[in-house]
């Protein structure tokens, strides 16, 4: 359990390791008059086009930068105006709000039941919801626990019980009792420090718990109502933190379970995060605003300025708590570029947007020309193409697993951005493979079902978060319209290719022992 402990002070003073943190973030005497004045003191001192090869359908680098998602390699521009940031805040904690239950809980007499049953709870007693995995070996287990010891591992943190239960399959079991006590923790767990992450467009801190655990904190930047601008880039689109938590949500709903767990949280600026940081950088970005709220803005390559500060009321902000996967010292990870990555460019298209064969060479390139990785790369764009998320450049997989193994869905921060509009775009893998699970197409249909109802389904799971609503309903009506479009494309492909040369069977047998995808 010790080696599993996270290798907190190096990540959290890496930044500053010259002078060890500012230690004057810990008086906790200095606050109002003489925090002004040290804030007066600290604004002071602050001041893809060519043809792709192998290389690039393949391992793309050797490890992720961090321990919950890899940097953003393309350089991003500006956009033209400056996005205005305009904060949802709700009472301090403490009242009611604090007792809502949790995501295996009732949701308080507001759900929609089918025959006196939730709608969710139905869900996830289908059939579908009951395929029992592979037996699992010690390889297909990203940690192998002693059998001497495995009844102590109920003792664990419940982030380390997380870790434990990750195998060659999924992040989490369906009905594993550690997610609902996970979440919990994001929420009540004590902050004792807190860190920026390297890299990266926007501001993500890294906030590290009274047991030890971690998770990424992405502050909210706009409110629920807010779209995306209609002349912005997908590059510089804020990245929401309301889109991470309703993301986590709609993967488990969708039976991927390939999300980390994720919550929201309402957070205290000045106690939990400027109170504990020692990160030097982070700490000289507070100051107080002309309407008297505690702001900060941190550092970062784009979003992290006075005029993009984020402002608490006075110092409460929301924010989603992602958390963290093992540290990359016990389970590496390994970085793909996404085949249908976007240019990242005002102007050039990808190759996938001139070149409508473009699929069959990468059917022809490992690690896409056998298993079942060309498969996740589909329940990915349809998972992506529900949330309107445009911005799938990389993906990750566990190393230990090899090729044979699930996609780990990170950073969806960029999805709900726009539910006026369906891009269409997204689904170009989809239309060009024509290439589906037979689970994930059965399901896709059950959740098209009036007695399910995928909206119903993301409402009534979105009310278990401390932060519900987490979506307004045209987001969530979106998604049905969107899921619509879905099965058109398959039932396109299928009149064209063929019900058997379209919808791959993984219902039976091992998942990783199915036909080859390049023969098609």
């Amino acid at each position: 359990m010790i080696d599993l402990l996270p290798k907190l002070e190096k990540r959290a003073t890496g930044a500053d390791s010259g002078d060890g943190g500012c230690q004057c973030a810990h008086h906790p005497g200095g606050e109002s008059q003489g925090w002004g004045k040290q804030r007066a003191r600290s604004a002071a001192e602050a001041g893809w086009p060519n043809k792709h090869t192998l290389r690039i359908l393949q391992d793309f680098s050797n490890e992720p930068s961090s321990n919950l998602t890899s940097h953003s390699l393309e350089k991003i521009t500006a956009a033209g105006d400056k996005a205005e940031s305009v904060r949802r805040m709700r009472p301090s904690a403490g009242k009611a709000e604090d007792h809502k239950p949790l995501i295996g809980d009732a949701s308080g007499g507001r759900t929609v039941s089918v025959h006196g049953v939730s709608r969710l709870s139905a869900l996830f007693e289908h059939p579908l919801y009951k395929v029992d995995l592979p037996p699992l070996t010690d390889d297909d287990t990203l940690f192998n626990v002693n059998t001497d010891i495995s009844g102590t591992v109920n003792s664990y943190p419940n982030w380390l019980r997380f870790h434990v239960g990750i195998n060659r399959y999924e992040l989490y079991s369906r009905h594993s009792p550690v997610l609902d006590a996970l979440l919990k923790d994001l929420i009540t767990q004590k902050i004792t420090s807190v860190a920026m992450k390297s890299g990266g467009t926007q501001l993500k801190l890294i906030m590290t718990f009274q047991n030890y655990g971690q998770a990424l904190f992405k502050p909210m930047k706009q409110t629920r109502e807010q779209e995306t601008p209609p002349d912005f880039f997908y590059f510089s689109d804020f990245e929401r933190h309301n889109a991470e938590i309703a993301a986590f949500h709609l993967d488990r709903i969708l039976d991927f379970r390939r999300v980390p767990p994720v919550a929201g949280r309402l957070v205290n600026m000045t106690r939990e995060i400027r109170d504990v940081t020692r990160d030097k950088k982070l700490w000289r970005t507070f100051f107080i605003s002309p309407a008297n709220n505690v702001c900060f803005y941190g550092e970062c390559s784009y979003y992290c300025s006075t005029e993009h500060a984020l402002c608490g009321k006075p110092d409460q902000i929301e924010g989603s708590l992602a958390a963290f996967l093992p540290d990359l010292n016990l389970a590496k990870r390994k970085t793909w570029r996404n085949p249908w990555r976007r240019s990242y460019h005002k102007r050039k298209k990808a190759e996938w947007e001139v070149d409508p064969d473009y699929c069959d060479e990468v059917k022809q390139t490992p690690p896409y020309d056998r298993g079942t990785r060309l498969l996740d790369i589909m329940d990915m764009t349809i998972f992506d193409f529900l949330m309107g998320n445009m911005d799938r450049h990389h993906y990750e997989t566990f190393e230990k697993f090899g090729n044979d193994t699930f996609i780990i869905h990170l950073d969806n921060g960029r999805g709900f951005g726009k539910h006026s509009h369906d891009e269409l775009s997204i689904l170009v893998p989809l239309s060009q493979c024509c290439r589906v699970k037979k689970s994930t197409y059965l399901r896709l249909q059950l959740l098209a079902k009036e007695e399910y109802q995928l909206s119903s389904l993301m409402e009534e799971s979105l009310l278990r978060d401390r932060l519900s609503p987490i979506l307004i309903h045209p987001h969530l009506r979106a998604m049905d319209r969107r899921l619509q479009l879905v099965l058109q494309v398959l039932a396109g492909c299928i009149e064209k290719e063929g019900y058997v040369n379209v919808v791959e069977e993984d219902l039976a047998g091992d998942t990783a022992t199915h036909r080859n995808p390049g023969h098609r």
